[in-house]
């Protein structure tokens, strides 16, 4: 028969329970009658062929759904493809088999690959690039092999206006590396990172803030998470990370110190900070919600993400900044301004959780000391001097002497 709206109509299934009526204008083509749950009738459209010995049968879709010349249209493309030597239902098999290879997976496989064959640090790093969602999330569900060099350059250009351009060279790095992993895997045929747009990495930046400026962005700083972080940044010297997964569980109020573990730690070592009376007045600001030891950010595990908040700040800094800046120069300017108050580099390091020279091999293995005494009076020092050039008015703590040269 032919199959048209008026013999679909009048096909019955009868006593079967599975029945395929062939189109001969179209061998192949069929229209599929098969009884299901409850004695309902469903109604599909199929192509079927032969393939390696073999029948092979396509679903074109629901008869209740796509009409009769769709379907037609579709049979027609598909064993066109069988006459040129393809096979599609394979292919589709093929393809929701990949499918479950989504790039979210397949990262997980990497890192686990990646456990003994780099630093603990690194795969830290690496896993925050690529498994977070701060970075590649909307690429995070694709099937791995679905990913496009054009995907990649979008997900690099917001990267880089959200979080900087070097932070956008070492994410695109660790794709890159992951993406060569994959290529070896088997998963891809090519690597999709090579010919992306290419952020601009470090040059070294030697970006220090004024006082003015400094006094400035702490000024523009808003009675809200990302305000707290940039203050407390500025107090501490921290890193932008360390202080947006800050955990209550970090802080002992009682000795007045926030402890930062190791596994948060770039350096990969715990530290140790006595805090400043003006950080401790910051952090009883913030709402201690339940089930929730973070301080900051709404539901990330990591704490918080929206960096990309650092914009509102410029707009309200417009102005009363000498060129472009970055979160990261405060760390910088702290540890300049520090050593202009005259505090010893080997406290400045200590603040900072630097291994630095006085700690460095045979100096570092007898050494041991904290020289929490010695870091507690720096970051009050450096606290006060914030305060008067926020605030103006006289030091409460008097200026420590510079080191002789």
């Amino acid at each position: 028969m032919k199959l048209d709206s008026k013999t679909v109509a009048n096909l019955k299934l009868g006593d079967k329970s599975d029945q395929i009526f062939f189109d001969d204008a179209l061998p192949g083509f069929g229209y599929r009658l098969r009884r299901g749950a409850g004695g309902k009738i469903n109604k599909s459209w199929i192509a079927q062929y032969r393939r390696a010995g073999g029948t092979r049968r396509r679903l074109i879709g629901n008869a209740n759904i796509i009409g009769l010349e769709a379907a037609r249209a579709a049979a027609k493309k598909i064993l066109a493809a069988v006459a040129l030597g393809q096979d599609p239902q394979q292919d589709r098999v093929d393809r929701r088999a990949k499918d479950q290879h989504s790039m979210r997976s397949v990262v997980l496989e990497y890192l686990d690959a990646k456990k003994n064959a780099v630093r603990p640090r690194t795969l830290v790093e690496t896993g925050r690039y690529l498994s977070t969602g701060t970075y590649f999330k909307p690429l995070h569900s694709m099937p791995i092999d679905a990913i496009k060099r054009k995907d990649i350059a979008t997900r690099l250009v917001a990267i880089t206006r959200e979080h900087g351009s070097i932070t956008a060279a070492r994410a695109r790095a660790s794709l890159s590396a992951f993406f060569s992993w994959v290529l070896q895997m088997g998963y891809v045929e090519q690597n999709p990172v090579i010919g992306a747009v290419q952020p601009e990495d470090s040059k070294g930046r030697e970006r220090v803030l004024s006082d003015t400026e400094l006094a400035a962005v702490w000024r523009a700083c808003g009675d809200d998470d990302y305000g707290r972080i940039i203050r407390l940044l500025i107090l501490t010297g921290a890193r932008r990370a360390e202080i947006g997964g800050l955990r209550f569980s970090e802080l002992d109020p009682d000795a007045g110190t926030w402890t930062l573990p190791g596994e948060r730690a770039k350096n990969g070592r715990t530290h140790t900070l006595p805090l400043p009376a003006v950080a401790w007045d910051i952090i009883a600001a913030v709402p201690h919600r339940a089930h929730r030891d973070q301080l900051f950010g709404a539901r990330a595990a990591e704490g918080f993400t929206d960096w990309a908040l650092k914009l509102e700040l410029d707009d309200r800094l417009q102005g009363k900044m000498a060129g472009s800046w970055t979160v990261h120069d405060i760390r910088r300017t702290v540890a300049t301004r520090m050593a202009d108050l005259g505090i010893q580099p080997h406290i400045i390091e200590q603040v900072l959780n630097h291994q630095g020279g006085h700690k460095r091999g045979v100096a570092g293995i007898y050494n041991r000391s904290s020289y929490e005494r010695e870091v507690r009076t720096a970051l009050a020092t450096w606290a006060d001097h914030v305060r008067v050039l926020v605030d103006g008015g006289e030091r409460k703590i008097l200026q420590l002497p510079k080191a002789a040269s």
